[in-house]
């Protein structure tokens, strides 16, 4: 069972529409037994940091997310559910994300001629050996709507890159974890390539 996390974040039905197309019944939900109980999650999310933060907390689930990776379960974290996974974010000063990989969420620096937020497709810097990436080629073009970025503490868990006003790290990988800044639903061929990928782990 494919278990999506259920904390009101906005784009819980196209990623729910986006696995049922690969042929999958995910399960929407924010359950604790069915979450423990699912081969595989997924932490969508849209909007703002602290929000969604207070949004886990109210329903009991920043734990039950935590335990769920400590026994081993692939978590796989979209746009804000990226952001949310690491320790802060310049969005919601003082507020503390999950903590369960170690980084934090920097403003998009302004830039010239560059919108913020930033919408639209850029090319990734595929890390060779990916997980998530299999048989994707470097290159390819995926779907960002994000005004904050990571910054991983360690650049070995990085899986992909992107460049928009500063060096993005748009993906990662971490054991039983991954995550993408980028939105893999409205990826078109790649980003339901990226899902198969992290369906089949």
């Amino acid at each position: 069972m494919i278990a999506i996390i259920d904390y009101d974040a906005g784009n819980i039905r196209s990623v729910e529409k986006a696995l049922t197309a690969l042929g999958e019944q995910p399960v929407v939900t924010r359950d604790k037994e069915n979450i423990l109980a699912a081969d595989k999650l997924i932490l969508p999310g849209v909007g703002a940091f602290g929000g969604a933060m207070e949004r886990l907390h109210q329903y009991g689930l920043v734990e039950v997310i935590r335990e769920a990776v400590k026994k081993g379960t692939p978590l796989l974290g979209i746009c804000l559910g990226l952001q949310l996974l690491f320790e802060r974010s310049d969005e919601s000063d003082g507020v503390e994300g999950l903590g369960i990989l170690k980084g934090e969420i920097l403003k998009i620096p302004d830039s010239p001629g560059l919108k913020i937020p930033h919408m639209g497709w850029n090319s990734l810097e595929i890390k060779p050996g990916t997980r998530l990436f299999a048989g994707i080629p470097n290159g390819s073009y995926v779907y960002f709507v994000h005004s904050y970025y990571l910054k991983a503490e360690d650049t070995e868990i990085v899986a992909a890159t992107t460049e928009y006003s500063t060096h993005i790290h748009a993906a990662v990988e971490q054991g039983n974890v991954f995550a993408c800044q980028f939105h893999p639903e409205k990826s078109s061929e790649v980003g339901l390539q990226i899902l198969k990928n992290f369906i089949s782990l």
